[in-house]
């Protein structure tokens, strides 16, 4: 699988080829993260707006806390 280094920039090569190898292995897509992102705290309006948009648009959103 191709591997996006937006959140897993330091890794070197070796390192993503263990990752790619590990998802071959399992069949699953890994994200990599150096410090995982908080999930983010929303109000009930907030959740509400953002599973309307999930079903219009047909995808899974997930909403975390800037830094």
């Amino acid at each position: 699988m191709d591997f996006d280094r937006t959140y897993a920039d330091y890794l070197d090569e070796g390192a993503i080829k263990q990752i790619q190898a590990l998802e071959s292995e399992t069949g699953k897509r890994l994200l990599a993260y150096y410090t995982p992102p908080e999930a983010a705290r929303l109000s009930d309006t907030q959740l509400k707006k953002i599973k309307a948009l999930e079903e219009k648009l047909c995808v899974r959103l997930v909403a975390y806390e800037t830094p």
